[in-house]
């Protein structure tokens, strides 16, 4: 027995509890961050979900790929254009960009959990319509003026709706999704849409128990930069505006509350390099990151 199986099995010990809590119920997590990138951070990623689907929870996957797709756009000599710090994505990016999520990271992803004895399937948001997109244009302030102006990104997208019945057919004959977070609009064009957007708007549209964001960063730290276990909604804007949750985590408790805000019970912001992070959050009474609830 490994290391990391004596470590599962000491998780679970304690499990029982939380088993009947989540039993038949649907987690959503999001995968990304720089620890896709490593193999073995990966295989245990895709025992932890197997794990999970053995002992009756449903778990739906949707991932990332940044250092994938800054890799292929590297060896593809495909130059990267940016406004007021923003990547704008053009068709050759566009066309990158799904050929690595949807390709190679997708299969990759969905492989690690059925190597585990689970069995797990690598779609897309356009397959089944999963994910009617949207143009996202983002309003910056011009320095000079100091007047708002629309900046165009391209072929960057946001979810306008989602169509769940492609994910209920997976899940009733228990197949774990694994969703690369490109979808198209209804005239076809596909747009690259953020992995956390998509997670969110999924586990919305599922009225998931869970919405689990693996990230690069222990959760949302406080001013006195300790980790914070458990926040309210209320407490969260609190802290957008006193201005402590700032850069980079806002647009992750903001996707937090709005999945909440269409029914998930609660979504949590954790480390994914940590070892066996998912089954530590949901199966122990520590936790591993930061609670966001209604």
């Amino acid at each position: 027995m490994t290391a990391d199986t004596n470590e599962q099995m000491e998780i679970l010990a304690g499990a029982l509890p939380f088993l009947k809590r989540y039993d038949d119920r649907i987690v959503v997590v999001k995968y990304g961050g720089h620890a896709m990138g490593e193999e073995e951070t990966a295989l245990r990623f895709g025992r932890d979900i197997a794990l999970l689907e053995q002992v009756g929870v449903t778990p739906v996957v949707v991932h990332g790929g940044g250092p994938q797709i800054n890799a292929m756009l590297k060896r593809l000599n495909v130059q990267s254009t940016f406004v007021q710090g923003l990547r704008v994505t053009d068709q050759a990016m566009l066309d990158v960009v799904e050929m690595v999520l949807a390709g190679p990271v997708n299969k990759q992803v969905a492989e690690a959990i059925t190597r585990a004895g689970a069995m797990a399937v690598g779609i897309s948001g356009k397959d089944g319509g999963l994910i009617r997109a949207r143009k996202v244009t983002r309003m910056v302030r011009d320095p000079d003026s100091l007047t708002e102006q629309a900046l165009d990104l391209g072929f960057v997208g946001e979810p306008e709706a989602v169509d769940t019945r492609l994910l209920k057919l997976l899940m009733g004959a228990d197949i774990i999704p694994v969703v690369a977070p490109v979808g198209a609009d209804g005239q076809g064009q596909t747009y690259n849409i953020n992995a956390d957007t998509v997670a969110g708007a999924i586990a919305g549209a599922l009225g998931a128990e869970r919405l689990l964001m693996l990230t690069d960063v222990a959760g949302v730290k406080g001013p006195d930069g300790a980790l914070i276990a458990e926040m309210s909604v209320a407490e969260v804007k609190a802290g957008i505006t006193a201005g402590w949750i700032s850069a980079g985590m806002i647009p992750k408790v903001e996707t937090c509350i709005y999945a909440i805000e269409q029914g998930v019970k609660g979504a949590v912001i954790l480390d994914g390099r940590v070892s066996h992070a998912v089954l530590r959050e949901l199966l122990t009474d520590g936790g591993a990151g930061t609670l966001i609830r209604p």
